[in-house]
C-alpha cells in the first residue's frame, strides 16, 4: 500500500470516529430544547430559568421551552432528565437538591452520576434572621443566649431536609449550640412564625427575606456566602464572624443527562458564560438577590461534589433522613 493511500485510509478512519461529534457540532440544535425546572412556577429557580431561557434561545437559534416538573423536593424533575437521551435536547435547571438529596434519601429515582453538570451561573445567599423583639442583635448575642439555655431557643424552617433546615443544622454543628427545630409548611409560614415570635431565628433565601428585612419585621445578622451580598452590604458573612467553613448558597445553573456530547456541553458553556456577563442579565439577577458566579462544567462538578460532601456530614451529624 503506497503512502498516499495509507494516509487517505487513516483520514477516513479518523472522520468515522469523530463523525457523530462533528455532526452534532454542526447540526445541533435542530429543534426546540426542553429546559426542565424541577419546581413549580414562581420560585427562584423558575424565575432564573425564565430569565436565562430567552437569551439561550436567541444564541442557539431554537426555542427553549420551560417545562415545570415539581415534586419530591426536585427529585422528579431531576430523574426525568437523568433518563432522557443525552442528545442535548433535554436540560435541567440545576440547583441544591442535586447535592442535598443524596445525603437525605436512602433511595432516589435517579443516580447522581446520571446528571452531567453543564455550567453554574449564579448563587443566592441564605440570610440568618431573628425577631427584632428578641433582644438578639448579633450572632454573638444569639450564641450566648443558646449556650446559656440549650434547647430553649427555636428555629424555623420551610420543612425537613430543605436547604434552610440544613443551613441551621450546619450552624449548630459548626458552633456546638443546641437550638430546637420547628418545621413549617413552606417559607412564608416560617417567616410568619418568626415575625410573630413563635421562633427566635431562621435561615431564609435573601430574595424572599429582603422585603421583611427592609420593613424592619426581621433583623438580618449574617449571610451565608463567602462574600458579603451587595444587596445587604452592611451585613457580615458567617465566615467573617469566625465560621471559616460556613458557606451555603441557593446556587443555580444547567445540567443534562450523563453522556452528553462534549461539543454540546462546550457550546452551552460558552453561551451561558456570555449570558451571565451581560449587564442586563447581571442586573436582573441582582434585583432578585442573586450574584452571577459562572463555573464551567468541570468546575461545577467539583463544586457539586464538595457541596454533596458537606450535606452528607450535616445530615449525619443531625441524623436527618427522609426515606
Amino acid at each position: 500500500m503506497n503512502q498516499t493511500r495509507r494516509q487517505l485510509l487513516q483520514t477516513a478512519g479518523a472522520m468515522a470516529l469523530t463523525g457523530p461529534s462533528l455532526a452534532l457540532a454542526q447540526g445541533w440544535p435542530a429543534k426546540p430544547i426542553r429546559l426542565v425546572v424541577p419546581f413549580p412556577p414562581g420560585g427562584l429557580i423558575d424565575n432564573m430559568a425564565r430569565l436565562i431561557g430567552p437569551r439561550l434561545a436567541q444564541e442557539l437559534g431554537q426555542a427553549v421551552v420551560i417545562d415545570n416538573k415539581p415534586g419530591a423536593g426536585g427529585n422528579i424533575g431531576a430523574a426525568e432528565v437523568a433518563r432522557a437521551a443525552p442528545d442535548g435536547y433535554t436540560l435541567l435547571m440545576a440547583s441544591p437538591p442535586l447535592t442535598i438529596s443524596p445525603a437525605l434519601y436512602a433511595s432516589l429515582p435517579y443516580k447522581p452520576e446520571q446528571i452531567n453538570p453543564v455550567a453554574l451561573m449564579g448563587q443566592v445567599p441564605n440570610v440568618l434572621l431573628v425577631n427584632p423583639k428578641s433582644g438578639i442583635n448579633s450572632v454573638d448575642d444569639l450564641l450566648a443566649r443558646a449556650r446559656k439555655a440549650p434547647g430553649v431557643l427555636n428555629y424555623a424552617s420551610n420543612g425537613n431536609g430543605t436547604s434552610l433546615h440544613l443551613s441551621a443544622e450546619l450552624f449548630k454543628s459548626t458552633t456546638g449550640v443546641f437550638i430546637t427545630h420547628i418545621p413549617y409548611r413552606g417559607a412564608a409560614a416560617a417567616v410568619t412564625g418568626l415575625i410573630s415570635g413563635e421562633v427566635e431565628m431562621m435561615f431564609e433565601n435573601l430574595p424572599s427575606a429582603l422585603g421583611q428585612i427592609q420593613g424592619g419585621n426581621v433583623r438580618a445578622l449574617a449571610v451565608t456566602t463567602r462574600k458579603r451580598s451587595p444587596t445587604l452590604p452592611n451585613v457580615p458573612t458567617l465566615m467573617e464572624l469566625g465560621m471559616k467553613e460556613f458557606e451555603v448558597s441557593a446556587w443555580f445553573g444547567m445540567a443534562g443527562p450523563a453522556g452528553m456530547e462534549a461539543s454540546a456541553v462546550a457550546r452551552l458553556e460558552q453561551i451561558l458564560e456570555k449570558i451571565s456577563k451581560e449587564p442586563e442579565i447581571a442586573n436582573a439577577m441582582a434585583s432578585r438577590g442573586a450574584e452571577p458566579s459562572f463555573m464551567a462544567s468541570a468546575r461545577m462538578r467539583e463544586f457539586m461534589a464538595a457541596d454533596a460532601a458537606k450535606w452528607k456530614r450535616v445530615s449525619s451529624y443531625a441524623k436527618i433522613t427522609l426515606g
